[in-house]
């Protein structure tokens, strides 16, 4: 067992994180403050690594955040997931008339390693056109008071949306807040079905109306706010900025992004095809992931440059059905990893196997701890300039080294096996 050590992180105060009551906001009209913890540090003798996480105060088992969509849609499944160990749940995305919201079927399509259209290989894509929660509202959080009666001790966090109406929105937040939710994120990049109606992506691509709403919301919310970002704008790190000023304590990234999946070769239709036809929808899986790095990445080097970064939290999502995906975004940041798409591939019990392949990579770099390694390779990112100086940098002192020796003077006893080698060809 290893022994431990203890550093105070953050702020003035001498609270640790284990103290917080909870993460409730302070009254409006205070200020922030600065939120502290310990930061625990394993001496050379190390055991099991710790996957827990505080995050905006927000205590949670592991990283692995069940993000919003259909593995969330109701009591019955959020409830497996809790029993299944995901460290968080987020709902599926809720807003005051959810008789606006009407779904159709099919609503997914899939790609797959292959020939277009083929029902082999891995499936590497996946589309959805799916709406926001069609469930009443007073429903959804009737289920949001019963699971947090349950498991008080487990994070739930609610989703939501609203049009472009203040009122609307302060209205959304007291009720969802009144079930006892732990935190909220805001949905300001679902990319279909809902901008037509100022909501969801036509939000988050408009930083004067992101700015606006963020002000609404953060007004009146008690909980940490996160805003979930869309990828489906030319800078993710504006609308990111953007939310934090106005008062989120953090974002998520991504949405899915806009897609057509793909033509029916055969009946010459476009898939998901409803009734002959279809609409662009939001991509996701594996496919995506590369794509999600990237974005987490430029809001990571953002918050780091411009906010003090343990104040606030990145949560990342994209294609994530390993611990190595998973790895991949603590190391560019990411406080928590979300899944959705991955979940209704794999199934709820997909947790046990990220948590132990997390495991299996900190043991490999001896790592204790999430924020051990989280970040740490934001520092290999510069510009295209700087990667040509390094490299004729390099190139100039690979030049500068001797080749083998010049003359018999050179000889020495000591290196005389090196200085063979050396002059060695092959």
């Amino acid at each position: 067992m290893a022994s431990l050590s203890f550093t105070w992180i953050g702020g003035n105060s001498r609270t640790p994180v284990a103290d917080f009551a909870g993460s409730r906001r302070p009254p409006p009209g205070t200020a922030r403050t600065a939120r502290v913890g310990f930061r625990v540090l394993a001496s050379e003798s190390r055991g099991e690594p710790d996957l827990s996480v505080t995050v905006n105060g927000l205590k949670m088992p592991n990283p692995f955040v069940i993000g919003s969509g259909p593995p969330g849609t109701n009591y019955t499944v959020m409830k497996r997931a809790f029993d299944e160990g995901w460290g968080a749940v987020i709902a599926k995305t809720v807003s005051l008339d959810a008789a606006k919201v009407i779904n159709v079927t099919p609503r997914y399509a899939r790609l797959r390693a292959g020939a277009n259209g083929s029902a082999k290989g891995q499936i590497i894509g996946w589309e959805n056109i799916e709406l926001i929660s069609d469930r009443p509202l007073e429903l959804m959080l009737k289920e949001f008071k019963q699971l947090k009666e349950e498991y008080p001790d487990r994070i739930l966090i609610a989703s939501i949306m609203e049009e472009y109406n203040k009122a609307a929105w302060e209205e959304l937040v007291d009720r969802v807040e009144q079930t006892g939710v732990d935190a909220i994120e805001v949905n300001f990049s679902c990319p279909h079905g809902m901008p037509e109606r100022k909501m969801g992506a036509a939000v988050g691509q408009d930083c004067a109306l992101l700015e606006e709403v963020c002000g609404w919301i953060n007004a009146k919310a008690t909980v940490p706010v996160w805003a979930k970002m869309t990828p489906n704008i030319t800078d993710i790190a504006q609308p990111a900025r953007v939310a934090l000023q106005s008062g989120c304590e953090g974002v998520a990234a991504i949405n899915t992004i806009m897609s057509v999946m793909g033509i029916n070769l055969n009946t010459l239709r476009p898939e998901p095809c409803v009734e002959g036809y279809s609409t662009p929808g939001g991509y996701s899986s594996k496919a995506v992931h590369p794509i999600a790095l990237g974005k987490v990445m430029s809001i990571a080097k953002m918050m780091k440059s411009e906010f003090n970064d343990k104040e606030y939290s990145l949560s990342g999502i994209g294609g994530v059905e390993s611990g190595s995906d998973a790895a991949e975004f603590i190391l560019l940041g990411a406080n928590t990893v979300q899944v959705c798409t991955g979940v209704m591939m794999h199934g709820y019990g997909l947790v046990k196997q990220l948590c132990e392949e997390l495991k299996d990579f900190m043991k490999m770099h001896n790592f204790s701890s999430i924020e051990d390694f989280r970040g740490v390779s934001l520092q290999y990112f510069t510009t295209h300039m700087d990667l040509v100086q390094r490299q004729q940098e390099a190139i100039r002192q690979r030049k500068a080294i001797k080749i083998g020796l010049q003359s018999d003077k050179d000889w020495t006893g000591d290196g005389f096996v090196k200085e063979s080698e050396s002059m060695v060809s092959n």
